[in-house]
């Protein structure tokens, strides 16, 4: 047993199985860039990421040291995802969307060795260096259209303390062949540090293992299934858990298999990749697919070679699965889950239209439960809800393949937050016989109205089942009588709707009762989403509070 324990920690590694395929596969496709055309085989992926290995290693690049990204989807991305694992490093992507100031945090947070930068956030970057403590040894600028071009940003940066150059000069002259073979790899060492979008706090560093990111691949290759004759395209970023997990570098190069990179979503290139590739499965939002059908029926590309669309952030309608599945493929997939572990709940072909609404079911290797609310003490992991489809819990994960059950850096959250095995991840939620699980909110979104919990996702189910209303978000107001009261921001599909029709609408409405309908609307042309494509209550609220007080909001 001794001679097993150690060949199978030891040997099923992520970067084991990407390997096995650079042997397997070496003349075959890997990846293309939509955007210039390039494609690289498993041979010359491999190859190109020695380069960096070998850049990465000659500045005393060590075990356990991290590279951050802040790029967009692109090739470099995946060298250095790829390039992590070989050296024994942990990859650190983190939103380009996040300002200076939350960038510091990160790097004092991960102390990288190293920043990979994209052109467009170079000042940021640099802006967030002079913020924090630690400080890089090296800044590196990949392009976003071709090699960029280092002359803008002369006088730039602190040569004193780090150097500030482009991805070619980083890897110029670097050799091709394998990195130097320092140790051996181990199943449990940090490969991946990913951080949560910090809605609700400051943002939690997720410290996935090599073993997560095996069975993070494993999940996707049974649930899609996915295997090495698919061609993937993510147009999510990929610096979130659902934008590399799910048909992103982890699974696609694991499975052998053919990625796509798109930089940027656009509705019109999607469906035209899509045509030109053969892509067999996609990955987005569910704002995504409502562009992808809106497009598709102005031009009708050719969709045949999709095995399936997958997406995830929120619940699918049903009224709108059915659209998805008439206009662009029938096979639509829903995933639910967290940042720290992955997707949890599944919905696959089989089960839509049917069980569209719901969030799905529990994964092969997940249990997932909805346990009690208290007040004053937090549920047993045993201390469930019915299975009645109307009694609202807690949502609790065990999910042992896909997370590392601890925070970089941070045991206070880890303690808050992982208990027994599972953890409590504060979304509020009913489910059935079948276990089916509904998502409803989350508790720190829950109103509370006149003593009555108002949940904002089953009010903005309900509004948008009107045909004028193309999307919205529920959130509240303070109110001096009745506690908190329902305000709604809505995404108009038809600009003659008005907040009278949409009350009337609701009074008629036998789904929701009276006290839930919104009494506050504001029309707006779009709403907040995260990164992962979850609508952010708690930035709209703080926004309603504020329009309340200029008198933004119309009362109806």
């Amino acid at each position: 047993m001794d001679n097993f324990k150690q060949i199978f920690e030891s040997h099923y590694t992520w970067i084991e199985g990407f390997m096995r395929n650079v042997r397997r596969y070496t003349n075959k496709l890997a990846m293309i860039d939509s955007a210039t055309g390039k494609s690289w085989t498993y041979k010359e992926l491999n190859e190109n990421t020695n380069k960096l290995c070998n850049a990465l290693a000659s500045e005393g690049f060590k075990k356990g040291d991290v590279i951050m990204l802040q790029v967009l989807n692109c090739a470099e991305f995946a060298f250095a995802y790829v390039a992590s694992h070989k050296l024994h490093g942990v990859c650190c992507p983190i939103s380009y969307r996040i300002s200076s100031g939350e960038m510091a945090f990160n790097i004092d947070d991960s102390k990288p060795a190293v920043i990979l930068v994209c052109t467009s956030k170079v000042e940021s970057t640099l802006a967030a260096i002079e913020l924090s403590n630690h400080k890089p040894k090296d800044v590196v600028v990949v392009g976003e259209n071709g090699p960029a071009d280092m002359s803008q940003y002369a006088g730039m940066g602190n040569p004193e303390i780090y150097n500030l150059l482009s991805y070619e000069q980083y890897v110029e002259g670097k050799s091709e062949d394998e990195p130097p073979f320092t140790c051996e790899y181990n199943i449990y060492d940090e490969t991946t540090r990913l951080y949560t979008s910090g809605t609700t706090g400051r943002p939690k560093g997720v410290a996935l293992t090599s073993i997560n990111e095996v069975l993070s691949a494993h999940d996707v290759m049974i649930h899609f299934p996915m295997s090495y004759k698919d061609i993937s395209m993510n147009t999510t970023p990929w610096f979130h858990r659902g934008g590399l997990h799910c048909a992103g570098p982890c699974p696609t190069f694991y499975a052998g298999a053919t990625l796509v990179i798109l930089g940027k979503f656009d509705a019109k290139v999607t469906l035209r990749l899509i045509s030109k590739y053969k892509i067999t499965f996609v990955v987005g939002v569910p704002t995504v697919l409502e562009e992808l059908a809106d497009e598709q029926e102005r031009q009708g590309y050719d969709l045949t070679s999709l095995k399936g669309i997958v997406t995830m952030g929120s619940h699918l309608e049903r009224a709108s699965c059915m659209r998805y599945q008439k206009v662009l493929t029938h096979n639509i997939f829903n995933g639910y889950g967290t940042t720290e572990t992955f997707w949890n709940t599944f919905l696959r072909p089989f089960d839509l239209p049917e069980n569209a609404g719901t969030a799905g079911a529990a994964c092969v290797d997940d249990d997932v439960r909805v346990v009690k609310v208290y007040d004053d003490h937090r549920a047993e992991p045993d201390d469930l809800v019915p299975t009645d489809g109307s009694t609202v819990g807690e949502v609790v994960i065990c999910s042992p393949a896909k997370s590392p059950y601890i925070y970089s850096n941070n045991e206070e959250e880890t303690e808050k937050k992982y208990y027994k095995g599972f953890i409590y991840t504060n979304d509020l939620a009913t489910w059935d016989e079948n276990q089916f699980v509904t998502i409803i909110g989350r508790k720190d979104d829950m109103i509370i109205s006149s003593g009555e919990n108002i949940y904002p996702t089953e009010v903005e189910a309900i509004l948008n089942t009107h045909p004028k209303v193309k999307d919205c978000i529920v959130t509240s107001v303070p109110d001096k009588v009745r506690g908190q009261v329902v305000t709604a921001y809505v995404v108009r599909n038809d600009f003659s709707l008005t907040p009278e029709e949409l009350d009337d609408f609701c009074k008629d409405s036998h789904e929701i009762a009276n006290f839930k309908r919104p009494r506050y609307y504001r029309f707006v042309e779009q709403i907040p989403f995260n990164a992962t494509g979850k609508k952010l209550h708690v930035k709209i609220k703080e926004i309603a509070e504020k329009d309340l007080k200029n008198g933004f909001l119309y009362d109806v």
